[in-house]
């Protein structure tokens, strides 16, 4: 039998997985390391504790799954998004990486956007300039650290940095790039002319491969250091939710996934490229080979139902514990006995702000329709329902950019609730269904280092042996009419509080 790895470089912890030929997962094993703010709205992290995570996890799996560094083909990263990683010549780490969910750059992307010109600049990246991504990052360096900047001979992103200590090669890859708001993304090359208004030297960003190339081979150093064989190949590998299309096998026309976890995310993959001249969504490459995705990110889907568990919940929370249950279970059979539109009350789920498709920091949650009437049960529904009414509205502008799916696939914390699988059947008019294997991401990328393996003939034909799918729930065209009066009061709302919001923040 032969094995692939997948690593999976999150944000608060990097997850290794080996899986067989098959898709079947082997063994796993994770590291958690912290993440430091050392200011409201900062976030960062050491760069080598990425490399530290994943060099242990690997060498765990080998240890305790038994099987032999010569069956084990190839390696692919998935990583975090968007963060900055500056090296040295040699490739050391000057400082912290500046992470996605930084907000400290708002000054440097409005620079940008006058450097480039708002227009100019999405027609190239495919995006507007976001604090989150990597271009703005550049430029506070540039502004607040000159000296520091003075050192800097690579910049890189997290996944890449991991694979520079296991190859020792410099390389990035289109769908990470395409994240940094400096990737030319229809032509799938860095742009000469953001890096020019950028002062960046062409000099300093990694040449770039596709997702499922070979980008290099581990070393002799970091064979000592993992266990693995020197001379395997490592794929270029996938940023997090690319690798995440490919591990639930949204890899051609008409298929999409919506992630319910902390955040909410509608992606669908697209044949050519496709871009939202408003910027309300994000167009980025592929980790298919000349394919392009479109996908959109809610700040607090999950994380507007865990508000909701860890304010009011109490009672289920403890009764859960003593049944050996989920909380979100009995929450699931209480707002099931709420009817559609929560007895007339409507949840706005901005309790971070939001991004897509509003674009606006500002924004703040809000239960719309509040009486006397209303129970928990009414409550608990309102904001399952406000989640997947704001993930209908990114699905929307999908369909108005010619991006269409034909069946959607449910990922993240909220795709193991029928309940919630069910609603988003219906609200959205199409079939729901889940993988079987849930490892997302890391499957992603170990699909991707099989392909570059050669393991299979291409990224399509991986995920057609690896990925098995549950049967879809069907949408049901009467529930579905029900929604609909609700969802259009739900699009009405935001353009009427919108002022009211920005008043609000000012105090």
């Amino acid at each position: 039998m032969r094995y692939v790895l997948g690593v999976d470089l999150g944000t608060s912890g990097t997850k290794t997985v080996l899986f067989d030929e098959n898709g079947i997962a082997a063994a796993s094993a994770s590291r958690e390391y912290p993440m430091d703010q050392p200011y409201n709205g900062w976030a960062e992290q050491d760069p080598d504790d990425w490399w530290r995570a994943a060099r242990d996890t690997i060498r765990e799996i080998l240890d305790k799954s038994g099987v032999k560094a010569a069956d084990i083909c190839g390696l692919g990263i998935s990583g975090q998004m968007h963060g900055l990683v500056m090296t040295d010549d040699a490739g050391a780490a000057l400082r912290k990486a500046i992470l996605w969910c930084d907000g400290r750059t708002g000054e440097e992307c409005r620079e940008l956007t006058e450097r480039v010109g708002k227009e100019r600049l999405i027609a190239i990246s495919a995006n507007p300039a976001l604090t989150g991504f990597t271009a703005g990052k550049i430029l506070w360096v540039q502004k607040h650290e000159p000296e520091l900047w003075a050192q800097v001979r690579h910049v890189m992103l997290p996944k890449d940095y991991v694979r520079l200590k296991l190859t020792g090669v410099f390389a990035s890859e289109m769908s990470d790039a395409s994240g940094t708001n400096m990737l030319d993304v229809p032509n799938r090359r860095w742009s000469e002319e953001i890096a020019a208004a950028l002062n960046l030297p062409m000099a300093y960003l990694p040449p770039l491969c596709e997702s499922p190339d070979v980008a290099g081979r581990i070393s002799a150093e970091a064979a000592k250091e993992t266990g693995l064989l020197e001379g395997m190949p490592v794929a270029g590998g996938a940023a997090d939710n690319m690798a995440g299309a490919i591990g639930t096998g949204v890899v051609r026309a008409g298929k999409a996934f919506t992630t319910i976890g902390t955040s909410g995310v509608v992606f669908a993959h697209s044949d050519t490229v496709q871009i939202d001249p408003a910027g309300r969504v994000h167009t980025f490459c592929a980790a298919v080979p000349g394919a392009y995705t479109v996908m959109s990110c809610t700040l607090a889907a999950g994380l507007s139902l865990k508000w909701f568990r860890d304010t009011f919940c109490q009672a289920e929370i403890q009764t859960a514990d003593g049944m050996g249950t989920d909380p979100y279970v009995l929450m699931n059979e209480q707002a099931a006995q709420s009817p559609i539109g929560s007895n007339r009350l409507i949840f706005l789920p901005y309790l971070m702000g939001e991004r897509s498709p509003l674009l606006d920091s500002d924004a703040r949650g809000a239960f719309i329709g509040l009486s006397a009437i209303h129970q928990r049960r009414d409550l608990l529904r309102a904001v399952m329902e406000g989640v997947i009414f704001s993930q209908r509205q990114n699905l929307d502008i999908l369909r108005g950019m010619h991006v269409v799916p034909e069946t959607m696939l449910a990922c993240g914390g909220g795709a193991k609730s029928p309940f919630w699988r069910q609603m988003m059947a219906d609200v959205f008019g199409m079939p729901v269904a889940t993988v079987q294997n849930t490892e997302g991401p890391a499957l992603g990328a170990a699909i991707l280092a099989g392909t570059a393996a050669g393991l299979y003939e291409s990224v399509p034909a991986a995920c057609e042996k690896m990925i098995r799918e549950s049967e879809p729930l069907q949408p049901d065209q009467a529930r579905g009419a029900a929604y609909e009066p609700f969802f259009e009061i739900y699009e009405k709302l935001y353009p009427q509080l919108k002022s009211a919001y920005a008043e609000l923040a000012k105090l």
